[in-house]
């Protein structure tokens, strides 16, 4: 099944403690239908200082549900959902819903 939400894509936070802020998909987790959206869902985690890594309070990005974000019209600016579309030339982009614009370069 095609992806809808893929890495490098930009996407909203439409629930939780995190609403309304928008950012960069660094990684896709398939298999727990998970994302980790930039400067979203931060958490703290106390690290063991290592002879690579130093130790203290490390601030980081968990994961959301892939249902909790939702992609960037690259028209307008606003929340849409994704379709999918076959082009003349056979090959099958991704398309928003709101503008009908191709997301796929």
């Amino acid at each position: 099944m095609a992806a809808r939400i893929k890495k490098g894509d930009r996407v909203v936070v439409i629930t939780g403690r995190d609403k309304g802020k928008s950012g960069e998909v660094l990684r896709v987790i398939t298999s727990e239908n998970r994302v980790v959206v930039q400067g979203a869902n931060m958490i703290k985690r106390h690290q063991r200082p290592t002879q690579t890594a130093q130790g203290g309070i490390i601030e980081r990005e968990a994961a959301l549900h892939v249902s909790n974000v939702m992609h960037v019209d690259p028209k307008s600016g606003e929340p849409t959902r994704v379709g999918f579309k076959v082009l003349d030339d056979g090959r099958k982009v991704r398309v928003a819903k709101r503008s009908g614009e191709t997301i796929d370069a």
